[in-house]
């Protein structure tokens, strides 16, 4: 009888992050805390070094999404956004949206301590992926996570200026300026069903803008965002 071989273990994991690795090895050695090499002596590496190196590259993709993305933003408004998107508790929050809990490996002390679900311990597995990712695909690999991951939240930000109502803010703009109302479209939705990524298009007369959002409704709200910093120009 023909077996269909069995799937990787890290399989589903990596679906959820939105990428795959090339060398496994690297995302396992991400999720296993030093207390698990302690009580192993077949010298398997722990995160600490990947954590390192997750930690420069997460700051260093954040730093450039937000010069990118909002090009009013001061120095110290883009620090506020960094900082806010890469600090223990978002990666802490990151990781239990993506369930990262169960594939952690520890010793038992940890574990009977509850170390799967800490937050310290799961920010920094977290930046440990990132750190993996970036010796396993360089830039491409980095930034791909980052999008999937990261920009969705540092997009749900309001910046200085903004109410943090970007959908209601500019209904009230199209309505004042134009005498009509922004359309919104959906443009596409991709990755798997427990993680989608939604594209929407807002459109008020001639002018238009496109989102990215974890929800359709956190991507009309970037795209509302968008179409409010270009209509305020």
């Amino acid at each position: 009888m023909f077996l269909l071989p069995k799937a990787h273990p890290l399989r589903e994991l990596e679906r959820r992050l939105g990428y795959r690795f090339r060398d496994r090895a690297l995302l396992q050695a991400a999720l296993t805390h030093p207390s698990y090499c302690f009580e192993h002596a077949d010298k398997t590496a722990d995160n600490q070094r990947l954590e390192y190196l997750g930690d420069a590259v997460l700051g260093l993709l954040a730093a450039q999404y937000a010069f990118e993305r909002h090009a009013d933003a001061d120095e110290g408004r883009l620090t506020i956004l960094r900082s806010q998107v890469a600090s223990g508790k978002s990666l802490a929050e990151l990781a239990r949206a993506i369930d990262l809990g169960p594939h952690l490996r520890m010793g038992k002390g940890e574990e009977r301590s509850g170390g799967r679900g800490r937050a310290g311990m799961l920010a920094d597995s977290m930046e440990a992926i990132f750190g993996a990712a970036w010796i396993d695909g360089g830039l491409r690999a980095g930034n791909k996570l980052f999008l999937r991951l990261i920009a969705p939240r540092l997009n749900a930000i309001p910046v200085a200026g903004e109410s943090g109502n970007p959908k209601g803010d500019l209904q009230e703009l199209a309505q004042r300026e134009f005498r009509c109302a922004p359309a919104y479209e959906r443009l596409a939705v991709r990755g798997p069903a427990h993680a989608p990524s939604y594209r929407v298009r807002v459109c008020v007369v001639d002018h238009e803008a496109t989102g990215e959002g974890a929800t359709r409704r956190t991507a009309e709200a970037d795209a509302a965002t968008q179409l409010l910093r270009h209509l305020r120009a």
